[in-house]
């Protein structure tokens, strides 16, 4: 960036809109890292969590329908329903407010905004 002081208004606009849009880039790597990492971890623990749950569940309702004498496709519905509604009962609980994303660009533009209106107030 000029470190100098621009000699008219459009300058300092220009040069304005160029530190903010720099500040948008930088943050926009930062989020995008983040996100993708948070993704890929994400993923990786789902997979896993998937995989291991299908063989526990498979190896339980054997088991179950073996020790209880029971068909085992009366177990699998009713370990279906269960599933279904403990994964209601978790959608439900973890709905949570996030952090708006660009924090510091936010900060930025609503000082901008009360510089821009304390600067049309001031008599010229």
């Amino acid at each position: 960036m000029n470190s100098e002081i621009p000699s008219n208004w459009r300058e300092a606009l220009l040069s304005l809109i160029a530190a903010r849009i720099s500040l948008i880039q930088i943050e926009s790597k930062d989020v995008a890292k983040s996100v993708a990492r948070k993704a890929i971890g994400i993923a990786c623990l789902a997979f896993c969590v998937v995989f291991a749950w299908a063989l526990l569940l498979t190896g339980g309702i054997y088991a179950l329908s073996q020790a209880a004498h029971w068909p085992w496709y009366w177990i699998a519905i009713s370990a279906g329903v269960l599933h279904i509604i403990a994964g209601l009962l978790i959608a439900r609980c973890t709905k949570t407010p996030t952090t708006p994303p660009f924090p510091v660009t936010r900060t930025e533009f609503q000082k901008d905004r009360t510089w821009i209106e304390n600067f049309h107030k001031t008599p010229k």
